[in-house]
This record gives structure tokens, sequence and C-alpha cells, in this order.
């Protein structure tokens, strides 16, 4: 199974937090039927659907990037000691699984330059954030960490009408700290590392893209959750806010990156997670590295 891969000179590492089947897919994929489904389990079973649960298998990963200038985390995972009452793999976690995996990496806390977060959903902000002495501080001391300031408008508006544990936790203290970086969407951090617009998942989502000479890869966030919607690009997420442009987004980035060699680096396809898109019918299929 690769961890990691090359963009010419830039080296992504997939840093894994979690990998189980968690989500039942009537319930996330609300829009896709049994009929719909059943053609395709032959290729999505045993990875990306598990055979005895039924369930989604998702992977929490962050992506670590290393390009000859910068070192950079690409979201941050599920985090620990945070509040997730309904969500038992995420709760109160105390494990090492993420931090000796950025060890083994090659890299620690104080490395890293910029923390990009593609948006603020609590899956991919918590490790923005550490526990000490009762207070939540930045997890990495160094870092910038560069927010949607649309996207982080957004989320702090909708705390301060209804409280929400993990903006509390993993959002609000980088602020506090003054650590954040406000950009917009299509920000370009230099020649190598951009942010590319792909709302509809959350306000203002973006996903990352790195080139060096001729080689490309982008990094996805949430504009696409399972293989299954690159068959269908129009069935939505339950968590996508705004559903109608999520599937418009999928289903433009998707056309745009079929049969090319652009890595895409998907944030929770099961593992392997990197491949490539191609077109098949009407749709696309997603073909993992390795494969």
């Amino acid at each position: 199974m690769p961890l990691f891969a090359h963009i010419g000179d830039i080296r992504v590492d997939r840093i894994i937090e979690q990998e189980v089947p968690a989500f039942d897919p009537s319930e996330f994929l609300p829009d896709l039927t049994q009929e719909m489904l059943e053609p395709h389990l032959s290729w999505l079973q045993p990875k990306a659907f598990d055979p005895k649960t039924g369930l989604m298998t998702f992977c929490m990963q962050t992506y670590l990037v290393r390009t000859p200038k910068h070192t950079i985390l690409v979201d941050t995972c599920i985090g620990n000691h945070k509040n997730h009452p309904n969500r038992p793999h995420w709760h109160q976690k105390t494990d090492k699984t993420y931090m000796n995996a950025l060890m083994k990496a090659g890299v620690n806390i104080a490395d890293i330059d910029y923390v990009m977060c593609t948006h603020l959903h609590a899956d991919h902000v918590g490790w923005n954030t550490q526990l000490e002495n009762g207070q939540w501080v930045p997890t990495f001391p160094n870092a910038k960490y560069i927010f949607s300031e649309k996207e982080l408008a957004h989320w702090e508006k909708a705390h301060a009408a209804n409280p929400i544990p993990y903006i509390a936790e993993s959002v609000l203290p980088i602020v506090q700290a003054g650590r954040v970086q406000k950009v917009k969407s299509d920000h370009q951090l230099d020649d190598m590392v951009w942010c590319e617009p792909t709302p509809g998942h959350t306000p203002d989502h973006y996903s990352v893209c790195l080139q060096h000479a001729h080689h490309t890869g982008v990094l996805t966030g949430d504009l696409i959750h399972s293989p299954i919607q690159c068959v269908y690009p129009d069935i939505a997420a339950r968590p996508d806010v705004d559903k109608a442009q999520a599937a418009r987004t999928r289903r433009a980035f998707l056309d745009k990156y079929a049969e090319t060699d652009t890595l895409i680096c998907t944030h929770h396809f099961p593992s392997p997670s990197m491949g490539h898109i191609h077109r098949e019918g009407d749709g696309f299929r997603f073909k993992f590295v390795a494969e």
C-alpha cells in the first residue's frame, strides 16, 4: 500500500489517523439506491464498501506535502480529546496514531510551515489544536494556518448562533492565537502550491493543487467522498451544504482531470486513496495507483 508519492520534486505522504467502516451508504449518500449500487459492488468491495457490515470505509488522513520550499499539512483529521459523542470512533481519542505517523514520515510538529484547511469540518481540523493544561493551543508552533476567509466567517457566524464544540476546540483557538492567514479560495502560496475553489460541500471549500515541472497533483478535500461518486457525480453527500453546487463542482472537477496524468489525492477514499480519473460511460471511474 503506497503511503507516499512524488509530484516532480514534491513529496506527498499520507498521514493516516483512522481507516474503518464508518458510514451507512443509505444515510451518507441518501440518493444512492441499491439498484444503482449493486452493479458496482464487485469492484467497490471489500475496499470501499465493507461486505461484512455494509458500511462505507472511510480513510481519515492528512496529506503531508514537502516542496523544495515548504513543509505543509493539508487538513488535520480528527484530533485527540475532542468531543464527538455521536461518533464513537472520534470521541475523546487519546491514541498516538497520528503523531507516530508524522514522526515515521520524518517530521515533527515544529517542522510544519503551513497548515492548509480545505474546509472547516471536524474531521479536517482536529489536530489544529492540542490540549495543554486544560487549554486548546495550536499543535504546530511555527505554522501559519491557511483558512478561507469566507469559510471562516460562515462557521464563526454559525457558532455564535448555536455553539459548535469542534469550532470552539479546533478553530477559534487558532484565530485567538493570531495564527490564521485568511485567504481567498484561489490563493496561491507559491508557484508550486495553490488553492482551487471547489465549493458546495461547504460554502468556500478549496482543493490544493501541486505542480513541479510538468508533474501535477490535486488534494481534493471533500469535494468527493467515495469512488461511487465518480460513477454518479450528481449523488450528493449528506453533509454537503449546497448539494446542487457540490454536484456541479464534482462533475466539473472529474471532467477537468479525466484522462490526464494529474495525480488525484483523495481524503476519504480507502487506501491507497490516490489515483487517476478515467471516463466510463456517462460518468467516470477512479483507478487507484498500483491497480
